[in-house]
């Protein structure tokens, strides 16, 4: 258990990164489905390279700090990924239950970086809280965008479902 800051920091650093690990694989999964939602097709395609660039600021944190990401805990939480996708594919409402998914998932890469800024900070690495603020307002910008579509996604939604056209994949 990580019970001195530097550990608490590299526990932080593990999970952020498994974390982002698994929201990419569930953007590229989503992406497959959403024909029909070009707009939210494109915010997925646009955050795939952010979070790509995310991953290396937090693999240059880990390395700085003399760690790696964990093969174990990335293959458990992409698989989480991968798996809360299918999950999602089952339900009459699939669109809808991932677009809530991916709002709910940018609030919580802004909480965690967040936390991530503040525990680099009283672990002494100053030098990585630019990168950290940087993707923390890239989700923030994401989470923004997303925000703005829920009600036009739903709408169109209830539009291809009511007309008897596939509004899912």
């Amino acid at each position: 258990m990580a019970n001195d800051v530097g550990s608490i920091y590299s526990v932080a650093l593990h999970n952020t990164h498994a974390e982002e690990s698994q929201g990419l694989r569930q953007m590229q999964n989503q992406l497959a489905g959403l024909e029909n939602y070009p707009q939210y097709a494109q915010i997925l395609r646009d955050h795939i390279p952010v979070t790509e660039g995310q991953l290396k600021r937090l693999e240059q944190a880990m390395q700085a700090v003399g760690t790696s990401p964990s093969t174990f805990k990335e293959m458990v939480t992409q698989t989480a990924g991968t798996i809360g996708a299918a999950v999602h594919a089952l339900a009459q409402d699939e669109t809808l239950k991932n677009l809530y998914a991916g709002y709910a998932y940018q609030y919580h890469q802004i909480a965690a970086y967040r936390s991530l800024i503040a525990i680099a900070e009283s672990a002494g690495h100053t030098e990585h809280v630019a990168l950290f603020r940087q993707s923390l307002d890239e989700e923030k910008r994401a989470a923004d965008r997303v925000d703005g579509l829920i009600e036009q996604i739903t709408r169109h939604y209830v539009d291809l479902t009511t007309s008897g056209k596939k509004a899912d994949s």
